[in-house]
């Protein structure tokens, strides 16, 4: 069987800050040193009443497949992110077909922000702030230090991604942004 080079794509932030919780996400899907899409949307609003968001970084059908799940979750606790997570990161962690789905997703409501993996992990990030993907690293380090400044919590995310596309070749500047406001504030 041939090598196929990995399927890159993407980096995901989250900021909570002044009553508005922000995704943004790049669109970039690269195969080894090619870019395959530039403008992938990687952030869609989630649930009945769409008052979830939620960004996914690594294999665009395995997210598509964890976002459905998630949705299910969803509409069987409406209202309850946290427990939604809980129950979806139960069954990627033991489903047989799920455990083996390559993808890491951001998603949040207007009380709580969560980063969700295959390994059963459901963390609520510190300080409302938090970013996956090829580019996470450098998107939240950026989201952090501009915490403090004037800037909205759109400003900020919109900011962080264009560090990170400066810094990340597997990151672009062709965002997707979505918000809800009258979000919790940022966590202590």
């Amino acid at each position: 069987m041939a090598d196929f080079p990995d399927w890159h794509g993407t980096t995901i932030v989250a900021v909570r800050k002044g009553g508005t919780v922000v995704i943004a996400g790049d669109g970039q899907v690269t195969m080894g040193q090619t870019v395959m899409k530039p403008n992938a949307r990687k952030v869609r609003r989630l649930g009945p009443s769409n008052a979830v968001i939620g960004g996914f970084a690594g294999a665009t059908a395995d997210a598509f497949t964890l976002f459905e799940r998630l949705e299910a979750k969803l509409e069987r606790f409406p209202g309850q992110l946290t427990r939604a997570a809980v129950e979806l990161a139960k069954d990627w962690r033991t489903d047989r077909y799920l455990r083996r789905l390559e993808a890491m997703m951001i998603v949040a409501d207007k009380d709580v922000t969560l980063v969700l993996t295959g390994t059963g992990d459901v963390l609520e990030p510190q300080g409302g702030m938090a970013a996956i993907g090829s580019g996470g690293n450098f998107a939240l380090a950026a989201a952090r230090a501009l915490a403090d400044s004037e800037h909205d919590a759109e400003t900020i995310a919109r900011r962080a991604m264009a560090i990170a596309a400066e810094l990340c070749v597997y990151t672009n500047d062709q965002l997707t942004v979505e918000s809800i406001s009258g979000a919790a504030g940022e966590p202590k």
